[in-house]
């Protein structure tokens, strides 16, 4: 089929543009949107430079799945629960155009103490199995050991943290009781994360509502250690975590 009669080259390449960043936007919107990891709070499961797709479709919508958080509406449709042990993406309450990742470990109507480092779900400690460490790699050559845990949630959801401080202030927690309509999340990586032990008047995450859930992370589709900068094309294969490529997050 020929082109449209009446129709310039510009015209059709312009309306090719358009027709593609809407197809964009619908995707963007509707079913998946990439997201980056900026810090360790989520370490060893998601690094720092990994590169996320997070579907948007997996509990419904909300204003904060719209682009700039448009305020169209307000709660979900098309809404469904997360699981426990699912990693989310969520605009952090008290500060609305902020995006978190963390993982979901506590239900609505759940308890939710911390103890000696142990996280427990309505009285009952989650089983942590201690693993062999984690290897840092230092910049200066040196290497540094960190504490691994293996830890299983009720549901059989399983998954390593991070234990970098003995005593921290987050290892020994009151009891919360997550009120309907709300999640509890923490970052696996136990000692360098502000979550829901933390409440929103000291800076912490609190409560998160089902309303700020953006989508749940389900791929690492690109990875990057950082060392190369954009004005150094020579260094960006090597830079590339290539184990990491690909990588379904559980």
């Amino acid at each position: 089929m020929g082109k449209r009669a009446g129709r310039s080259p510009f015209v059709e390449t312009v309306l090719t543009v358009i027709y593609a960043v809407l197809i964009a936007i619908v995707i963007r919107t509707v079913l998946f949107e990439p997201f980056n990891i900026p810090s360790g709070s989520m370490r060893p499961t998601l690094e720092v430079g990994d590169y996320l797709f997070v579907s948007k479709f997996s509990y419904g919508y909300s204003r904060y799945s719209m682009p700039f958080g448009l305020g169209l509406f307000s709660g979900r449709i098309f809404g469904s629960d997360p699981e426990r042990g699912d990693v989310v993406v969520f605009r952090k309450p008290s500060e609305p155009t902020t995006d978190y990742i963390k993982r979901i470990v506590g239900l609505p109507g759940d308890k939710i103490q911390v103890t000696d480092g142990v996280l427990s779900i309505n009285g009952t400690p989650v089983p942590r199995v201690r693993v062999d460490d984690y290897l840092e790699q230092l910049p200066n050559g040196g290497v540094r050991r960190i504490e691994q845990y293996r830890e299983t949630l009720p549901n059989g959801v399983t998954y390593l943290t991070f234990n970098l401080i003995d005593g921290s202030k987050a290892d020994n927690t009151g009891v919360y009781e997550v009120p309907p309509g709300h999640y509890f999340a923490m970052g696996d990586n136990r000692d360098d994360s502000i979550d829901s032990r933390y409440p929103p008047e000291i800076g912490g995450v609190g409560f998160v509502p089902a309303e700020n859930l953006v989508g749940r992370a389900d791929l690492i589709f690109f990875s990057s250690d950082g060392s190369a900068s954009l004005l150094e094309p020579w260094n960006w294969f090597g830079a590339i975590r290539y184990n990491r490529l690909l990588q379904v997050i559980r």
